[in-house]
């Protein structure tokens, strides 16, 4: 598969979001040992980045459920764990009395990373993603908290996600080189983090879209049908819309790794083969200008 560069490590093009193993639109959840297999397909089709969170459950006093799930995929996996790449987020909150909430504070974070490497059954966290902003705090005082826990030899490299382009700026400021990664919701559905985008690419900064293909369950089965141009492209190929979305994402800077989300092994398989498809220069113009994107 197409490879790409996220900080210092070097990943499939296209990754695996399992958030809808865990939770999702239609509220159906696969049995363990299928979510299981769904990340094993992943990785045979030459997946290598797996982003998790440790709010992906299915309700709150399961957090960590999707952590837990990767975690029991990649022991039970017969390749190469080394050359996989798991990243995972933190700062949302689950309580019984309110299901999210945020907390940037430096002991909730530590907190929640010392969880997370108990899940994942690791020592160190290769990428660990500030998921939400907490407006309750200053965003470069959260910032100067995940580099103190950073700095403890607890995370590799780090991301922020949900952020605005001023955001980004701060991030920058803050952590420097440690600074890997964005994740913001991109989609044919959701055009309007391009600058966001943009402003990565310019940066040599990955940008991850989490939700490339419209959402979780239906939203992402339906996008051929409401995005017609995509289906269109889709059908000249033989390949499903959901390909050409990726592939036109993929398209948009070398920056850009799509995380499609995925509770069947069917769908990552498929969504791994945007990875090799070649589109038009005509093609990807016509993509671009049917969502009003000026590339």
């Amino acid at each position: 598969m197409q490879q790409r560069t996220l900080g210092p490590f070097t990943v499939s093009a296209i990754g695996l979001g399992a958030m809808p193993m865990s939770m999702n639109s239609d509220n159906q959840l696969p049995e363990r040992e299928d979510a299981v297999a769904t990340v094993h397909a992943a990785l045979d089709a030459g997946v290598t980045l797996i982003d998790t969170a440790d709010i992906y459950a299915p309700s709150w006093d399961a957090m960590g459920h999707n952590e837990e799930i990767v975690a029991a995929a990649l022991s039970s996996w017969g390749g190469d764990r080394s050359q996989i790449v798991v990243a995972t987020k933190g700062g949302i909150t689950r309580t019984e009395e309110k299901d999210f909430g945020r907390d940037g504070s430096l002991d909730y974070l530590r907190s929640a990373v010392d969880a997370s490497l108990r899940r994942l059954e690791v020592d160190v966290i290769d990428l660990y993603q500030y998921h939400r902003p907490d407006r309750w705090m200053v965003y470069g005082e959260v910032m100067e908290n995940l580099k103190t826990i950073q700095q403890e030899g607890k995370i590799r490299a780090l991301g922020i996600s949900n952020a605005s382009v001023e955001e980004i700026a701060i991030a920058q400021e803050v952590l420097g080189d440690t600074l890997v990664s964005v994740q913001n919701e991109f989609s044919p559905r959701h055009p309007f983090a391009y600058n966001e985008l943009r402003h990565c690419a310019e940066h040599g900064l990955a940008f991850l879209p989490w939700s490339p293909l419209g959402g979780t369950g239906g939203p992402g089965r339906s996008v051929g049908e409401r995005f017609a141009a995509f289906a269109d492209v889709g059908r000249d190929h033989g390949v499903s819309a959901q390909q050409v979305v990726l592939a036109w994402e993929l398209s948009l800077g070398d920056t850009v790794i799509p995380i499609p989300g995925a509770r069947r092994a069917e769908s990552i398989v498929d969504s791994a083969k945007a990875a090799d498809l070649q589109l038009s220069s005509d093609e990807l113009t016509r993509l671009s200008d049917s969502l009003g994107i000026e590339v």
